[in-house]
């Protein structure tokens, strides 16, 4: 069955009272840019549902990259036909010898958005419904939940015909809530972060530390193809890469070896703190779960922060492994995550880190480090790339920051 229109429904933006204006707007152009390689598509957002003219448009190609924007709550696609009776009795027809099971029930729900038509709801309902049964007089009919429910909707420009309702990601769109810096490493944890952030509005920017020689090309690859995981909820995602060789050269050169994981991941934030000025972000958003490793106790959470007043957005902090693993099999990056390529945080990991760093110790080992002259070397080489879900990625380079 060849749909022409794909119906929006938006949920949580119904909530929104002032701000629907420009959440459905920022929903709109998140759409417009999911759907880029479809150009025909033409996006028409209302105050309360979106309709998408495809147009011509393949819509079993569509359907997949509607289910993965925010900010949607279902949406169902659509037949149009003329706005006569005729025509929409043949369609209703059509369309239950097509869908209809044995032992199935059916309902019809009617809107007139356009008064001037001959029928009000009620008598499309009763019509239609007689239509029905003419194909199958032995269906049944009922009015909650019923197996079959088949849409019609009059509108001033024709009459337009549903009979599923595809479940969408939810949340806000992408983008509404301000920007925020993920430090994406190539573990389990931090897409699974990213995404859950992403839910709630946030365009997210990954920034990802990379230590040649001694972190490899797979890795930071295995980096890009995790960020492309998750680009389809936004559209795209800007990848950030931070070298971060000769830092990490000079804390193991000076530090001692309890307090590399703390020194390192404090340079991290700085430099991620850094960037997200740079890039006109408001928060930063990490993968740490309370607990978990070394670096993850209250305690190293305490002295790492220490360099930065920025707020940082924990979305797994409560969650344990299970639970987090769970979601990564759902937006499908748990098996890449698990391929066993070394990032910043493991190349240089000591036996025994401190579970319980104190905040004096490290400032003093930090004072052996020319910490302004690293950020800015560091700074002056980063490259940032766009990632879609097909891995294109259109490099530039830290002078358009």
């Amino acid at each position: 069955m060849k749909y022409t229109e794909i119906m929006v429904r938006y949920g949580e933006l119904s909530t929104k009272g002032k701000n629907r204006k420009l959440f459905t707007s920022q929903l709109a152009y998140n759409v417009k840019r999911t759907l880029g390689e479809f150009p025909a598509v033409k996006v028409h957002a209302d105050r309360d549902r979106m309709h998408l003219l495809l147009n011509g448009e393949n819509s079993t190609r569509i359907i997949p990259k509607l289910e993965k924007v925010f900010g949607i709550q279902n949406f169902s696609p659509s037949i149009r036909v003329e706005k006569n009776m005729p025509d929409i009795r043949e369609m209703v027809q059509t369309i239950i010898k097509a869908v209809h099971q044995p032992g199935q029930t059916f309902k019809i729900t009617a809107k007139r958005s356009d008064h001037s038509f001959e029928l009000d709801s009620n008598e499309l309902n009763r019509e239609l419904g007689g239509a029905v049964m003419e194909v199958f007089p032995e269906i049944g009919v009922q009015m909650k939940k019923p197996d079959i429910n088949i849409r019609i909707e009059i509108r001033k420009e024709g009459a337009y015909l549903s009979y599923e309702t595809i479940r969408g990601a939810g949340g806000l769109p992408v983008g509404v809530s301000g920007r925020g810096m993920l430090m994406l490493s190539g573990g389990i944890d931090s897409p699974v972060a990213g995404y859950l952030s992403m839910k709630r509005g946030v365009e997210v920017e990954a920034v990802h530390f990379a230590s040649p020689p001694y972190t490899s090309e797979q890795a930071l690859q295995k980096a890009k193809d995790l960020a492309a995981k998750i680009a389809p909820y936004a559209g795209s995602i800007q990848f950030i890469e931070v070298p971060f060789t000769e830092i990490q050269e000079e804390i193991k050169r000076v530090v001692p070896e309890g307090y590399l994981m703390t020194v390192t991941r404090r340079m991290m934030l700085r430099l991620t703190d850094a960037i997200r000025i740079a890039r006109k972000g408001l928060v930063i958003i990490n993968g740490e779960s309370l607990g978990q490793v070394a670096s993850q106790t209250l305690q190293s959470m305490v002295a790492i922060n220490e360099v930065t007043t920025t707020p940082i957005i924990r979305p797994v902090v409560s969650m344990d492994k299970g639970e987090i693993i769970e979601i990564a099999e759902k937006i499908d990056t748990f098996e890449l995550a698990i391929q066993p390529f070394e990032d910043c945080c493991t190349i240089f990991a000591p036996p025994q880190p401190k579970t319980r760093p104190k905040l004096d110790k490290a400032q003093a080992y930090e004072a052996r480090l020319d910490i302004e002259g690293l950020i800015e070397r560091s700074m002056a080489g980063l490259k940032v790339s766009e990632i879609t879900e097909r891995s294109e990625q259109k490099e530039e380079f830290s002078d358009l920051l």
